[in-house]
């Protein structure tokens, strides 16, 4: 979950350090700290809180910004509390090697103590202390370069990591690797300069060229003599691929809007666009997916098809289980990704298993991953990360293409993953014969209008506003929907809780009164998906059970709805569509209020306490 920094090269390592860990903030934000040597001495700063404290205490002390070699961290606290001792970076007890480590060693504690009876001392509670000192000590008794110590240390390690070393007495290197957590490597013109970082935001603007490790892969980085990678299990080199990046600069800044989160927001029109692009040409009634298309059989031959994910995510598979049923009549389960792979599950080699997440480097969804793959599974991901790691894992795949989602709290990412998922679902209808032709090109057509639509609710921005108002003092909503709209029940609660510390539930509307109803008074928010599609006279009357209790209502609602407006205190009405893709439209009202709600109690909208974007350990 930590975002590592790291530059070796001609230029001064401070500003592109420390604009570095601004742009990974989002990974962790709980200290920070960087390490800059200036040719003779190491300069460490490091603090808790967030990269502006760092800034600010580093500004005291200019010295300790020279120097053209430095890494640098902002952590997400795993081993050890958020303080200053137990920030990164971490030297070594002789003071020659520095880490940043991304990750959890999980036999650390095995280690530290076979370190200490061998006369090793330690300053923090992280097990990232504990790894420096053992690659230290493997240096020392091997009598090896950096390159060997750190190899043979990771081969004792049981874990995840991502990890970026430096050793003062061989100033011109730094050694970096990966286990289940991601690094890059940017590579400057004439290999005169390097970057290291968790993705390649903090390095766009310098260069195009990155390497991606894979899993276990280890890189020594050299001034002059470039980059040499090597498998750490058997040292063998690898022939690894520079790839050319496709991220711009304006993609990972604000571009004039207050907070990410709000930017995402407003760019769903074109993230789904985006995403359809190239892929649908609704007026002739052709969805072409490379993905699918050649691994047909795979899908049509399955018994089921199994949803694995976490979060936001898992709230898109339970979108995609009401299509791929709905639409395609394949059997569906949406499992937790955290909880698929220790309840001992049932996968055979007839299973399409779909593997849904932004990053593509979460380590549950990945760990469930190569369960399936394990069991014979044919595994599909859905993915925004060009080159992540999921992507890598499965056998087959979409990109959602909604661009950078740098917010903590998903927004794009679910509409985007729902519309691959639309997308597949129509395929796979089509292919079985289960969708007439009609209803085949009436969902396509409609599909094409929904960006339209998005942005005509963007519009109404200043009336969930106001509402936003009204509720902001709430310490407990309810959220419900029905059927296809039911994940979206889950999906506006899950936000508010995020990003505003709100308590909230989602539930499906019928099963309030098993249980919830009790909850209801007239301080008690309920905000309903009432469109007009599906069991329409059903949540109009649940809507009715609520008022009766003096609930007070937020309704969703077709626009031209006439029975729940009379009833609700408040109406957010959304243009009308197929209620198969309805879950397009309700959704972004809720995010607008949950965004509001928390701008308005003065939250970190997109850096929410105890959360990270890409939640790379267990």
């Amino acid at each position: 979950m930590c975002g590592i920094t790291g530059y070796i090269g001609h230029r001064e390592a401070y500003p592109i350090v420390i604009n570095g860990l601004k742009r990974l903030e989002y990974r962790g934000y709980d200290s920070a700290g960087v390490m800059l040597f200036d040719g003779q001495e190491m300069h460490l700063s490091k603090t808790k809180g967030k990269v502006a404290d760092l800034e600010s205490i580093i500004s005291k002390s200019p010295d300790k910004k020279l120097g053209s070699i430095g890494i640098g961290h902002t952590r997400w606290a795993t081993h050890g509390v958020p303080n200053d001792v137990n920030s990164h970076p971490h030297f070594s007890q002789s003071g020659d090697l520095v880490i940043v480590h991304n990750g959890i060693i999980e036999n650390y504690d095995t280690l530290k103590k076979e370190l200490i009876k061998r006369g090793y001392s330690f300053k923090s509670d992280t097990d990232t202390e504990v790894l420096v000192n053992l690659i230290e000590e493997v240096k020392k008794e091997e009598n090896c370069k950096l390159g060997k110590a750190v190899q043979l240390a990771l081969t004792q390690v049981v874990g995840a990591y991502a990890i970026a070393v430096f050793d003062k007495t061989k100033p011109n290197e730094i050694v970096v690797a990966r286990l289940g957590s991601p690094i890059a490597i940017g590579i400057g013109k004439d290999f005169e300069e390097f970057f290291v970082a968790s993705d390649a935001s903090p390095f766009i603007e310098f260069t195009k060229d990155a390497i991606y490790l894979e899993d276990e892969e280890m890189a020594i980085i050299k001034l002059e003599r470039g980059v040499k990678v090597r498998k750490i299990k058997d040292d063998s080199l690898v022939d690894a691929k520079i790839q050319e990046l496709q991220l711009s600069l304006e993609q990972i800044e604000k571009g004039g809007y207050d907070h990410f989160m709000l930017k995402e927001i407003y760019e769903q029109p074109k993230a789904i666009i985006d995403t359809y692009r190239g892929r649908m040409l609704a007026d002739e009634g052709i969805i072409k997916m490379a993905g699918i298309d050649d691994h047909i059989e795979k899908f049509l031959n399955a018994d089921r098809i199994i949803i694995v994910a976490c979060g936001t995510s898992w709230h898109a598979g339970l979108v995609g289980e009401y299509l791929f049923e709905d639409m395609a009549r394949v059997p569906v389960e949406v499992e937790y990704a955290s909880e698929f792979r220790y309840r001992n599950p049932i996968i055979t080699s007839k299973d399409v298993v779909i593997a849904i997440s932004q990053s593509g480097e979460t380590a549950d969804t990945l760990a469930a991953i190569k369960l399936a793959k394990s069991k014979g599974a044919f595994v599909f991901g859905v993915c925004n990360v060009v080159g992540s790691s999921i992507a890598r894992e499965t056998h087959a795949g979409a990109y959602t293409h909604a661009g950078p989602e740098i917010g903590v709290a998903s927004t794009k990412a679910f509409t985007t993953q729902i519309t691959i998922l639309s997308l597949i679902a129509l395929k796979l209808a089509k292919k079985r014969g289960t969708l007439s032709q009609t209803a085949f090109h009436m969902y396509l057509q409609e599909l094409q209008l929904i960006p339209n639509k998005v942005e005509r609710l963007l519009q109404i921005d200043d009336h969930v506003k106001e509402i936003a108002k009204v509720y902001k003092d709430a310490t407990n909503c309810l959220y419900l929907g029905r059927g296809f709209n039911f994940p979206v029940a889950l999906e506006g609660a899950l936000k508010l809780k995020e990003i505003s510390y709100i308590h909230a539930e989602g539930y499906p509307a019928a099963e309030m009164k098993h249980g919830p109803i009790a909850l209801i008074d007239e301080n008690m928010p309920v905000f309903v998906i009432a469109t007009n599609k599906g069991h329409y006279e059903k949540i109009v009357s649940n809507v009715q059970e609520i008022k009766s209790r003096n609930g007070k209502i937020i309704a969703i609602v077709t626009e031209g709805d006439i029975v729940v407006k009379e009833i609700a205190d408040h109406v957010i009405e959304i243009p009308d569509t197929e209620e198969a893709l309805t879950p397009l439209l309700t959704t972004v009202p809720l995010q607008l209020l949950s965004y509001h709600i928390a701008v308005m109690l003065g939250k970190n909208v997109d850096q929410p306490r105890n959360l990270a974007k890409s939640v790379t350990v267990e």
